[in-house]
């Protein structure tokens, strides 16, 4: 029966009302983006969030597809005169797109196969009486054999000489028509989905301490793999076949391998498998139903190549396709997840930062940045003789000092504990309470290396980018962030074995929805910030920071339509989520869009207060206004009310400065038992991996937690969160530390515990910050002392007063952000 988008999508989304999704849906033809339809057009939807109006948008691609699909399989069949009313009811009645590629497949142009051969040899109406009298619909003559009928077949011409050839390509046709048969192939396909087990075996190029050891005798049902907890072992095994370390396949449950009695891979493949038996049970049982046919054996063979040989291949192959998209969708919104909570990670703020990037041959090198974020200079310190640390000793304390600097970032990368360590002392000895933070490095190579890079700071060494991005990344992690490629952040599970389109997709939107969330400051804003913001782009973004250099600072929102294509249309998604502190309107500091100030400019008027008197204390007065609250409907009063209550607030959490154990800098140094605070750098469906500082994070498996049961990680820790945890295992051959977070660690420690390594041949030594090792001994071409950068541009403001003892800054310049 044809269905509407309405009634599939009622299926589809049972908990999002019909009404929302026509609004949805409405809104995105005309423009709209989704942080837009999400954040000021509540009152349409039904205040639905970014995920239930991505989740319509996504939908009716779904449908689209669908749709598509089916118009195409039509016009085909069509075109072959073979579209019968049954057959076009069938189709317009499909909406699952394997049910419609086998009501398709009969029809599908193909390659001649040997049954297209033998149809051109006329043999289809021999195949038709065997398939007629296998089931008993022709009544036999006396004598009558298949061998008998095929007589009548014999064609020279056709090579066709023999009545095993014929009787052969009969079979080639009967074997064909079983393997596309409908009905059969949605059997099996279910039994399959509800009966098989992926199995995996220890393969040909096994590897010392393989990582995939969990998985060389492992057999685990298809339906526990399906759900997205578990999804992450699917592509463990995957990755383990691909790295020919692991043997996969599917199938039915077989006896474990006994390597005492001789087994081996090889040998466990010759053993029938269950479920491929019953599913040609199955196809004999459709192909025969005359028991005593003097054709049996005929019929049984057709059977027997069209299960194996056809379908049952192909039915795999959707299986580990299903159990492929369904893991990919789980590992990216894992990954997604993740990047949100570190692009939200809490800001230190517009203070002067010195950030270090940690080198071990060519030293450490040292950036400055103010309290805007514009670099300032560079310099490097050695510290692997005394000499060399007595002299990195008195260059922090000047710098610190005359700099202005109130935060060092260090950066996490290979001798970042030691590093750390030494600057917390040196300054401790200058008498300096200035704290010292670890940052993470992720994607720091990858950003120092980019284009963005090099069109900012374009005479720098590598390092010293890396040293000026760890500094901004203290400042305000959400505007570094988006300038490195999501992927890069290293906080994903499986990440390279995902979809790339769909993961760019995810983590794209997942980007957009953190900058929009925050807001943006259209006066400091790079770039780079800018072309998130709803409804603007890159191209956009660089026409409203080159405006900005010209005229000067916006004094309020609507001169953005004096941006050079900067449409009515644009600047609706657009004004909302960008900030003006200071502007000649105070709402241009909020998230307040302009098409409300008319409202409050009323309201205001009414209370004989300017717009002013309506923020901060004075938003008690309109909370009390029905008329307002009436006009503006309920879900868009409150959050107007919540803007006026902290005009200018940043969502993201206060900074809280944190320190690792100063005792420990290796994984040699931990003893078991000890209790470790942490940084969280990457949460996966089994479990965290937390930063000890010794260089390789820990795995506080998922049974490890909490004192209660836990079903999701994501539900008691998020990347970036501070914890303290315990060490219950230490295995340096393999570089793995297993951590808990339970308060009975201690008791439970030496007993069985759920094995940590089953996520581990998708999250890798190190996963979740991948690029940590991979910074240091660069080649320095920087000057060495601190040196100016670039004009800075007009917009940018003046940076922190910066007296810098090695060289004359009045005369050196600034770059901009």
């Amino acid at each position: 029966m044809q269905k509407t988008f309405e009634s599939w999508f009622a299926e589809q989304a049972p908990q999002i009302p019909a009404r929302s999704a026509a609004a949805v849906l409405k809104l995105a033809e005309e423009g709209g983006t989704v942080p837009f339809i999400a954040r000021y057009r509540k009152e349409q939807t039904g205040n639905l969030d970014e995920v239930g109006v991505r989740q319509v948008l996504e939908c009716k691609e779904r449908w689209e597809e669908i749709v598509k699909r089916q118009a195409f399989i039509l016009q085909e069949i069509e075109h072959q005169k073979k579209l019968t009313p049954e057959l076009k009811a069938k189709i317009e009645g499909a909406y699952d797109l394997s049910l419609l590629e086998d009501l398709y497949l009969p029809y599908k142009q193909k390659r001649k196969t040997k049954a297209a051969i033998a149809k051109e040899a006329g043999l289809e109406p021999l195949a038709d009486w065997l398939w007629d009298a296998a089931h008993g619909l022709v009544k036999l003559a006396p004598g009558e054999t298949p061998e008998s009928k095929a007589a009548a077949f014999l064609n020279a011409e056709k090579e066709i000489d023999t009545t095993q050839k014929a009787l052969g390509g009969a079979t080639d046709i009967v074997t064909e028509r079983l393997s596309e048969d409908v009905g059969l192939r949605q059997e099996v396909r279910e039994t399959y989905h509800k009966e098989a087990l992926v199995r995996s075996r220890k393969g040909a190029k096994v590897k010392p301490h393989s990582k995939f050891e969990l998985y060389f005798d492992h057999q685990e049902p298809v339906p526990s793999l399906m759900k997205p907890e578990s999804s992450h072992r699917y592509l463990a095994m995957r990755r383990g076949w691909m790295e020919e370390e692991l043997v996969l396949s599917l199938g039915g449950e077989l006896p474990p391998v006994d390597p005492a009695a001789g087994d081996d891979v090889l040998s466990r493949l010759r053993v029938p498998d269950p479920l491929v038996d019953q599913v040609v049970a199955r196809f004999e049982a459709a192909a025969l139903t005359v028991p005593d046919f003097p054709g049996a054996t005929i019929m049984k063979t057709a059977a027997r190549l069209a299960a194996r040989a056809h379908v049952i291949p192909a039915i795999e192959n959707e299986v580990h396709k299903a159990l492929r998209d369904i893991a990919d969708e789980a590992a990216i919104s894992v990954f997604a997840e993740n990047v949100r909570k570190l692009l939200l990670a809490a800001p230190f703020g517009a203070k002067a930062v010195l950030g270090v990037d940690p080198g071990i041959r060519t030293g450490c090198k040292l950036a400055m940045v103010d309290s805007s974020g514009a670099y300032v200079g560079n310099a490097v310190m050695h510290l692997e003789t005394d000499r060399g640390k007595q002299e990195a000793k008195m260059l922090l304390a000047k710098l610190v000092e005359a700099g202005g600097v109130q935060a060092v970032a260090v950066g996490n990368g290979t001798a970042g504990r030691e590093t750390e360590e030494f600057v917390r002392e040196a300054l401790k000895e200058a008498g300096s309470n200035t704290p010292v933070v670890m940052v993470s490095e992720s994607g720091a190579s990858i950003y120092s290396a980019s284009d963005v890079a090099r069109e900012e700071f374009p005479d720098l060494d590598l390092t010293v980018r890396g040293a000026i991005s760890i500094a901004r990344r203290l400042q305000d992690p959400l505007a570094e962030l988006v300038k490195v490629d999501p992927k890069s952040i290293g906080v994903g599970q499986y990440q390279h074995d995902v979809s790339p389109t769909a993961l760019k997709k995810s983590l794209d939107a997942v980007v957009d929805s953190c900058v929009n969330q925050v807001g943006v400051n259209l006066n400091t804003a790079s770039t780079h910030l800018l072309q998130h913001v709803s409804g603007i782009g890159p191209g956009l973004a660089k026409s409203i920071v080159s405006h900005r250099g010209k005229v000067g600072l916006f004094k309020s929102r609507h001169e953005l339509l004096e941006v050079p294509r900067f449409t009515q249309k644009t600047y609706e998604q657009a004004a909302g989520f960008l900030r003006i502190p200071g502007g000649d309107n105070p709402l241009d500091n909020t998230g307040v869009h302009p098409e409300r100030y008319h409202s409050l400019q009323r309201l205001a008027e009414r209370m004989n207060v300017g717009v002013q008197g309506l923020l901060g204390s004075g938003v008690a007065s309109v909370k009390q206004s029905k008329e307002l609250k009436d006009e503006l409907g309920e879900f868009t009063f409150a959050d107007i009310i919540a803007e006026l209550e902290k005009p200018g607030r940043d969502p993201r959490d206060g900074f809280v400065s944190f320190a690792y154990r100063s005792d420990i800098h290796e994984i040699k140094d931990l003893e078991i038992g000890m209790v470790c605070p942490g940084i969280v750098t990457n949460v996966t469906n089994f479990g965290a991996f937390v930063d000890i500082g010794v260089h390789q994070d820990g795995l506080v498996h998922i049974s490890q937690l909490a004192d209660k049961f836990v079903k999701d990680p994501r539900e008691v820790v998020s990347p970036g969160d501070r914890v303290q945890v315990r060490v219950v295992e230490i295995d340096k051959d393999k570089k793995r530390i297993a951590l808990t977070m339970r308060s009975d660690g201690v008791a439970n420690m030496g007993k069985p515990r759920p094995p940590a390594s089953d996520a581990r041949p998708g999250h890798g030594a190190g996963q979740g910050r991948n690029d940590r090792h991979d910074r240091n001994d660069r080649n320095d071409r920087s000057s060495g002392g601190f040196g100016g950068g670039r004009p800075a541009t007009p917009n940018r403001g003046p940076a922190q007063p910066f007296n810098n003892p090695f060289a004359n800054l009045a005369s050196g310049n600034r770059d901009k952000r």
